[in-house]
């Protein structure tokens, strides 16, 4: 069964929304990374920061909640909307939902995935922090889906989920540091590293990934770039555009200006357009044809981008781990957030 933390009383409940912190100023008061991003269906924008907690912005002012409004952690990885308009955030220690009034932590059950899972476009999906396995919200319950970790034969070996994407046909991709599996609606299966064109030498360390319109599967790495997987075979998509550097050490080590080494973010805007968010070289544009790259902001400390999100008005919105949102006009990019 469902299990939840909820505040004891009402009088509790006054007292932590008198304490949130409200602002008219015109930009995000968030000053460590962001690294999740959701518009949820009422138009309201919803920010998730690296170590303070999640902003919620209605177009005229910013409120701030953290642990001290019932937040099991300050740290947002993901942030989701379920089908009654409730938004769900997966944070590094648990996942919560918030219902307009109370922020409600969320117990997992341990589900045998072995015996079917019906896998529906409602489902959400989270990371299921240090542990082997995703959550699973199906509408009633939050699931634990275990999976069992592969031979050590990574030096990344850590099997914590790092990303999530649903493909056309619904099955879930499910990214980790040391390795790729997939829900297919009954069980979790890993991806047979034959099939991901691994290198001798090389480790998967992926940090995103993107199953596209096309049913193409774009997989993010940090050192080695983005490996395209069609289902029978994969390219080292980087290396194909000339986006490797020849003297890289296709690991974490940074990386220069003109390569695709190391890939947080992944998305696809509704023009079919691929975007790649990279830690060391900003963000990239593919149409299908030509990759072109682009400066988010020089001023910047990092170009590091955390998420890629296209918002109901088509705009792209990157957020950034140097601090604040930014939309793509088209050309260029201004602050948002």
């Amino acid at each position: 069964m469902l299990s939840c933390l909820e505040r004891k009383s009402a009088q509790k409940e006054n007292k932590s929304n008198d304490a949130i912190s409200l602002t008219n100023i015109d930009t995000l008061n968030f000053t460590s990374a962001i690294r999740s991003i959701l518009q949820d269906r009422d138009g309201n924008y919803w920010i998730g920061s690296h170590q303070e907690g999640v902003c919620f912005y209605d177009g005229k002012t910013y409120r701030y909640y953290t642990k001290n409004d019932g937040l099991p952690d300050n740290q947002i990885r993901s942030i989701q909307e379920d089908k009654h308009g409730n938004i769900w955030l997966g944070t590094a220690n648990g996942i919560c939902s918030y219902n307009g009034e109370k922020f409600t932590i969320h117990t997992p059950q341990t589900f045998n995935v072995n015996s079917g899972v019906e896998n529906t476009s409602d489902y959400l999906w989270f990371g299921a922090g240090i542990q082997f396995g995703v959550y699973q919200f199906d509408g009633k319950m939050l699931n634990y889906l275990p999976f069992k970790p592969l031979k050590k034969d990574n030096i990344n070996d850590s099997y914590s989920v790092t990303a999530i994407s649903k493909n056309v046909e619904g099955k879930v991709w499910i990214a980790t540091y040391a390795a790729l599996f997939q829900f297919d609606g009954s069980k979790i299966n890993p991806i047979d590293k034959s099939k991901l064109a691994i290198k001798e030498k090389e480790y998967l360390h992926i940090r995103s990934i993107l199953a596209d319109s096309k049913g193409r599967t774009w997989i993010g790495n940090n050192g080695i770039g983005v490996l395209l997987y069609n289902g029978d075979s994969t390219i080292n998509f980087s290396e194909a555009k000339g986006l490797i550097h020849p003297n890289s050490s296709r690991n974490g080590k940074h990386s220069p200006a003109g390569t695709l080494e190391h890939v947080f973010a992944i998305t696809e805007d509704s023009l079919g357009n691929i975007w790649f968010g990279d830690r060391d070289t900003g963000a990239w544009r593919y149409d299908g044809r030509t990759m072109t790259n682009y400066s988010i902001d020089e001023q910047l400390n990092s170009p590091m981008i955390w998420d890629i999100y296209e918002d109901h008005n088509k705009d792209l919105l990157f957020a950034m781990q140097a601090g604040g949102v930014y939309k793509f006009n088209g050309k260029s990019f201004e602050r948002k957030f």
